[in-house]
């Protein structure tokens, strides 16, 4: 099996079957062979080969968290206090309010992402960590740009 830490280069129809599957992972493989214009066992074995060099490590859902109550973000910005580093990173990993949580340079260490079903949530949230770190919070108000797949060269 090969190596997953090795770059992959994906060719043309690479490319395809990873955009096809990012815009519905649930499409059946006749249905990608059909857009493609391949056999499904040619698909299906490039999924293969796909998943065994981990440029597709798993297959999710969306889920649209204001329809399930959590009307608002937070994007925040978290400085830990001097010898909390790794407390602090248990703690946020231990917050289901924390959907993400990116380790990176600069004055904060982390910057996550908080769903809450009110603004009052916020600082029951942060209440999690205020004596493990500095905070700065905002509110999202739109997100014009989703999480995406990057644009992929053809190799």
């Amino acid at each position: 099996m090969p190596s997953s830490s090795k770059t992959f280069t994906p060719d043309g129809i690479d490319i395809e079957i990873i955009n096809l599957l990012a815009e519905n992972a649930r499409q059946p493989v006749s249905t990608l062979a059909s857009q493609i214009g391949m056999s499904a066992p040619s698909i299906t074995e490039r999924i293969k080969r796909l998943e065994e060099h981990g440029v597709i490590s798993r297959y999710t859902i969306e889920v649209n968290l204001e329809k399930l109550g959590f009307t608002l973000t937070s994007l925040v910005r978290v400085k830990p206090l001097p010898g909390q580093l790794h407390q602090l990173e248990k703690r946020l990993t231990a917050m289901p309010a924390c959907i993400e949580c990116d380790k990176v340079t600069g004055e904060d260490c982390f910057i996550i992402r908080l769903v809450l079903r009110s603004i009052g949530d916020l600082d029951e949230q942060l209440n999690h960590i205020v004596e493990l770190a500095e905070t700065s919070s905002a509110i999202v108000k739109k997100s014009p740009v989703p999480r995406r797949l990057p644009a992929l060269v053809r190799g």
